[in-house]
């Protein structure tokens, strides 16, 4: 019996998963809920199958690339859970995840998630339509030629809420989009099962989110009192 939670984009999901199936699932994609929303579901969703996190063989959570808040949240969350209920902790790569929920949407050579990182930029990683790992998880400018060389071996399927900006400006016969894809904490129910199955675990006092960038916060140029800042 395994915990999901999934925070890394927009949409905030949990799904409780037996043996990899889901079992039950609740998810929002309103904007900034992952704090309000987050425990709720957990405690929903515990209550719903009847069960205690106690109970729990593990809890996954989506490790990022991906919202640096939501990750936080995420993180932070299923780390709690895992410490409090003694159980072990798991993190799944958030592509992976994604190639996992769009995997039986059609016959492609190669899949490729997209999570968008504003401006023309993208998380993506590409794997093949086995699962394997093509492309590893990076940062890329998204620009006409940048994704040639994998759509020069076979079709490809770009997906997730950056494949918008791609399908502007990709323009290739062997590149399809499915602008419509949802990422959810369900489609971390198999590789999650696998990870348990394997023992591969995190360390929960040490473990931290995929961001793969460093964070940037900006100065703002006035003080709270809207005088000007002294340097």
């Amino acid at each position: 019996m395994i915990l999901c939670i999934e925070t890394a984009t927009k949409i905030c999901s949990v799904a409780l998963c037996h043996n990899g199936d889901l079992i039950v699932k609740k998810e929002s994609s309103e904007e900034k809920s992952h704090a309000a929303l987050l425990t709720v579901f957990i405690e929903d969703i515990l209550k719903r199958a009847g069960i205690k996190a106690a109970s729990l063989d593990a809890v996954a959570v989506s490790k990022g690339p991906g919202s640096y808040t939501g990750l936080r949240i995420g993180v932070s969350a299923a780390k709690g859970i895992a410490y409090a209920a003694e159980i072990p902790l798991i993190a799944v790569p958030t592509p992976e995840l994604m190639y996992h929920g769009v995997r039986a949407s059609g016959e492609y050579d190669y899949y490729c998630p997209m999570i968008d990182a504003r401006r023309m930029e993208v998380y993506t990683a590409v794997y093949d339509n086995k699962g394997n790992e093509i492309k590893s998880i990076s940062a890329e400018i998204v620009r006409e030629n940048t994704f040639d060389d994998i759509l020069s071996r076979g079709r490809v399927l770009f997906f997730g809420d950056g494949a918008e900006k791609c399908s502007k400006i990709v323009n290739h016969p062997s590149a399809f989009f499915n602008e419509s894809f949802r990422i959810s904490s369900e489609y971390m129910c198999k590789p999650a099962l696998e990870a348990f199955n394997n023992k591969n675990f995190e360390d929960v006092a040490y473990f931290e989110p995929f961001y793969l960038k460093d964070f940037i916060a900006t100065i703002p140029k006035r003080n709270i009192l809207g005088r000007d800042r002294q340097l």
